[in-house]
């Protein structure tokens, strides 16, 4: 399983939000570079970079940390927040993007958003399913829709997606474990790479998270606050 710290972005510093709520913000550090810096010497290989400017303000924001990332690391980012057009999605990837992550536009123009898995294929892109109540949300998690979260990985499986993010909102920085059963039903259910995210608390929640079958785990909180050391993940990378 891949371990794959998060790095969120306001107003260009590394934060973390509880429930997708901008009013929670807590800054952790005011130069994500530096936190991605100490991840790639502690063996991490992978990041999860979210542009929460560019999720509420609907258009990239801070690509220029992207870029400040992948040329002074080797880590493969995964890239989402703001994406909503073709020219948005080229300066993520024009920015050292390995993937990026497209949740609110699979959502509203999914004609667009299969057009990206088809262009770029679907190694590269990754479908965002955060869902609250089992409900699909968009725009930061700021809207709801009325799609349930297995319904819609099952209809994106189907136009050839194959790695997918769920984040249960109700357990995103609450540090209260994960939502165990719900990965396990989209597991049973469907036949994607699964990324698991939000609420991993400490090293168990990580071994539970390998046993039900994730692909990778997201975590951030539980990094930040020091739940889980860097060198515990060493133990996973």
């Amino acid at each position: 399983m891949r371990i794959i710290p998060a790095i969120d972005i306001i107003d260009g510093k590394c934060v973390r939000l509880s429930k997708g709520d901008y009013n929670t913000k807590k800054i952790y550090n005011n130069n994500p570079l530096e936190v991605a810096k100490e991840f790639e010497a502690n063996g991490i290989k992978f990041l999860h970079l979210v542009d929460l400017d560019g999720a509420k303000s609907k258009h990239i924001v801070n690509y220029k940390i992207l870029e400040s990332i992948t040329n002074q690391t080797n880590l493969k980012v995964d890239f989402g927040g703001g994406l909503k057009t073709n020219e948005y999605l080229k300066i993520a990837f024009e920015s050292g993007a390995n993937q990026i992550t497209g949740g609110s536009i699979a959502v509203k123009s999914p004609e667009v958003f299969i057009e990206w898995i088809e262009k770029y294929g679907a190694s590269k892109i990754i479908l965002g399913a955060d869902c609250l109540n089992r409900k699909i949300a968009t725009d930061g998690w700021l809207e709801n829709s009325s799609l349930d979260v297995i319904d819609f990985i099952k209809n994106y499986q189907t136009k050839g997606i194959s790695n997918v993010i769920c984040t249960d909102i109700s357990k995103d920085g609450m540090l209260q474990g994960a939502s165990n059963d719900l990965y396990d039903e989209i597991l049973d259910k469907t036949n994607i790479n699964l990324i698991a995210s939000g609420g991993v608390y400490n090293f168990q929640d990580l071994l539970d998270l390998k046993k039900i079958g994730c692909e990778g785990t997201i975590l951030g909180k539980a990094i930040y606050e020091g739940f889980i050391t860097l060198k515990e993940l060493q133990k996973l990378c």
